[in-house]
């Protein structure tokens, strides 16, 4: 998952989107505006103080965590929206006429301190809070949104920018300032600067509300998720379990000051669970999806279903008041799907097969449950405990088998590391000399091809009790030519840490998560852009997850998996039948594991195409009403439930998501189209990987989505490879 960003405080301003933990801002130097529009204006700017005033001495502009104290933050956020606010009336009262380097591009440079603080703020919320940190995310929160709108709304600073923009023909801007106005004043348009004094004042109370609303949300369950993993008491029911699994457990519960004797299985942020799989104690299994399915809605401090009412509530007025039919409506509006009816009609194009392929596959369960003597049907405790048996019998293929040869750093290095060696010619050299967060986290100095420094890279893999679910990619500092920048970037993932003197082996799916995580890194490492609105990973969310899932594809290219699995032990490579078991396993249970995808993007979709007053006040029962739905349309949601529960779904509540996981598919579409246009044109060699660096990579949102993929694949991109890579054509 790729954070949504704040980024430039431009595009922070004009993206109308609440405040959440998890989004960052990413930082850039502070600029002095041209001196030929300091002479003819020079209005006074508050000057910052603290350590987020200037950008750190660290190489590249990283955060020097050895000074950054938790007392820095909000003054420094407060002075930071201040110095913004300040030079963005410096742009809208500028006496001279509008041009675009004394509107556009002095806006692309401000707010720089603000960015700054807020990059390392936000990275801290979301992956090594505390109350403290929570406390100081709910008090600024509303007053980022407050700033927000305030520039968004601004009459004086959009008149300027609509005379550019009605005369844009005629002033003869390079292409990528042609699509910083453009974009800029569509945003403002789209987010209410048409609106009349009365409405701007309640769209302005609205993002407010949703901002604390969105942030409660997050912090809600981050909590929540903690206090709802499963204590255990008896090893006996731990059955099944590898020593190393359980030997975490029983750190877990020595970290949380349990007795001896107890073992506390986390929660990662799914629905279903990483260790559902080996258990084979089925009472545990029950409680565990048990504990998974209703950890947000146990009627404490932590349950979120009045917040969610709210929240949809909230984005459906807002919604109304610009102009649009729903939520769903006004959020794709500037994505690549354009209107909920494309991404809707697309998902649902999968129902039909996917509910055969699901109905086949519990069929093929329960007679396994049968012939072992089981007097009860498949459930989704159950479902990837005995799928898990049933590809070991049809493909002697045992996940446990698979983990020795998948320790972390060398998945890392010798995998995630070398295929963006083999593709794109960069190279990583680990340092110790920059100051991290976290104890768990690492630091790498990124060379381009030639040699040159081009990136920061820092990893921070380990599950810990205070860091958001999921995984995610963010900045703490942009590329951008205009700020002289390079890219600082950072991966988190919620990886079970082992026990202290166990070897830090990862599953299957986790090394599939590191190669996804560092697409989006790379998406962030190789733009080069001048102008950080446009830069990186400042795309639609469905097409920012197009590079991450691109990137999985390498993880079982020969030459790369031949790198990195190898046996921690003794080095030996995985063996040739073993590859080709997991090879011929890639298909298997897809109606389970794009199914369940597939019902969180449509579940997303039902609580945002909901009209402006008909948000319902019962959480439970609406999601009821809305999966009986879809199975009406073939699905079987009573046994492959959806990835994320509405009480749970952090993308959409509290991540930038709303009315968009359907991104997750619309990419996939992306990425198995563009791995057939490789696999098509020579495979995994540096010169396709250049090409896919020019014409996307480097990109960012400089051009039109369908204009960069025709620019690189020649074509438009088709469903096909994705029915087959899935095995459902």
């Amino acid at each position: 998952m790729r954070n949504l960003s704040l980024v430039s405080l431009s595009a922070l301003a004009l993206a109308g989107c609440a405040a959440s933990n998890a989004q960052t801002a990413a930082t850039s130097a502070a600029t002095p505006a041209p001196a030929s529009t300091q002479a003819a204006y020079a209005p006074v700017i508050p000057k910052g103080t603290g350590i987020f005033a200037e950008p750190s001495s660290l190489p590249f502009q990283a955060p020097d965590f050895a000074k950054i104290k938790e007392s820095d933050y909000e003054p420094a956020i407060e002075q930071g929206i201040a110095i913004w606010l300040a030079e963005i009336d410096a742009i809208a009262n500028n006496p001279a006429a509008p041009t675009f380097e004394n509107t556009l591009e002095a806006m692309e440079r401000s707010g720089t301190m603000l960015s700054r603080v807020y990059a390392v703020f936000s990275a801290l919320t979301s992956s090594n809070t505390n109350d403290n940190l929570d406390a100081i995310d709910s008090r600024t929160s509303p007053k980022l949104t407050a700033a927000r709108d305030s520039v968004t709304l601004n009459p004086k600073l959009f008149a300027r920018i609509k005379t550019l923009f009605d005369a844009r023909d005629t002033l003869g801007l390079a292409p990528d300032q042609m699509q910083v106005l453009t974009l800029t004043y569509e945003n403002m348009v789209r987010n209410g600067a048409n609106l009349s004094d009365t409405d701007k004042a309640t769209l302005t109370e609205i993002n407010g509300q949703l901002s604390t609303l969105t942030t409660e949300f997050g912090q809600k369950l981050t909590k929540g998720t903690k206090d709802g993993a499963l204590v255990v008491n008896d090893r006996k029911a731990l059955a099944g379990l590898s020593a190393a699994d359980i030997a975490a457990a029983e750190k877990a519960a020595a970290d949380r000051g349990l007795p001896k004797g107890s073992y506390v299985l986390a929660m990662q942020n799914t629905t279903q669970q990483p260790l559902l799989p080996a258990l084979t104690n089925r009472a545990t299994r029950l409680a565990l999806f048990e504990k998974s399915w209703n950890r947000s809605e146990r009627g404490d401090a932590t349950d979120t279903r009045s917040l969610i009412v709210k929240i949809a509530d909230l984005r459906a007025r807002k919604a109304r008041l610009l102009g649009f039919d729903t939520y769903a409506d006004y959020s794709l509006s500037d994505q690549m799907a354009k209107t909920p009816e494309n991404a809707l009609k697309f998902l649902e194009s999968f129902a039909p097969a996917l509910g055969a392929a699901q109905k086949k596959d519990a069929d093929d369960l329960n007679a396994l449950i049968k012939k072992q003597g089981g007097k009860f049907t498949v459930t989704p405790a159950d479902w990837d405990y005995y799928a898990e048996q049933l590809r070991k019998q049809r493909y002697a293929l045992d996940q446990n088998e698979v983990k020795p040869y998948l320790e972390i750093t060398n998945v890392l290095e010798n995998g995630v590391f070398f295929a963006a060696n083999q593709l794109y010619g960069l190279t990583f050299k680990k340092r110790t000399d920059i100051p991290v967060y976290h104890p768990d986290v690492t630091v790498y100095t990124v060379y381009d091809a030639d040699g040159s420094e081009l990136a920061l890279f820092y990893f921070d893999p380990w599950k810990r009790d205070n860091k958001s679910g999921g995984a995610w990619m963010s900045n703490f500092v942009d590329q951008t030519t205009l700020l002289g920048t390079k890219p600082v970037v950072f991966n988190v993932e919620n990886f079970t840490k082992p026990a202290p003197g166990q070897p830090a082996l990862v599953t299957w799916d986790d090394a599939n998560t590191m190669f996804h995580e560092f697409g989006h890194a790379l998406h962030g490492m190789l733009s080069n852009q001048r102008y950080p609105s446009i830069a990186g990973t400042n795309t639609a969310r469905d097409f920012v997850e197009f590079p991450s899932q691109f990137m999985e594809n390498f993880m079982t290219e020969p030459k790369v998996l031949a790198n990195f699995a190898k046996h921690y032990k003794t080095g030996a490579p995985m063996p040739a039948e073993l590859v080709a078991k997991i090879e011929k396993a890639s298909k298997f249970n897809q109606g389970y594991a794009l199914g369940e995808v597939m019902t969180a993007a449509l579940l997303d979709m039902k609580w945002h195409t909901l009209p402006a007053g008909s948000t319902p006040s019962d959480v439970n029962a609406y999601e009821k009403t809305a999966l009986a739905a879809l199975d009406a349309k073939g699905l079987h949601t009573e046994l492959v439930p959806p990835r994320y529960r509405t009480s749970y779904f952090r993308h959409i509540w509290g991540g930038g998501y709303a009315a968009g996981y359907y991104a997750y598919s619309w990419t996939e579409m992306l990425d198995h189209d563009a791995y057939a246009w490789f696999t098509e044109n020579g495979g995994m060699t540096r010169h396709n990987g250049q090409h896919l660096r020019d014409t996307i990579l480097s990109k960012g949102h400089s051009q039109d989505y369908s204009v960069m993929y025709q620019n690189f694949a020649g074509r438009q991109p088709s469903v096909e490879p994705m029915l087959k890579a899935r095995g459902l054509k």
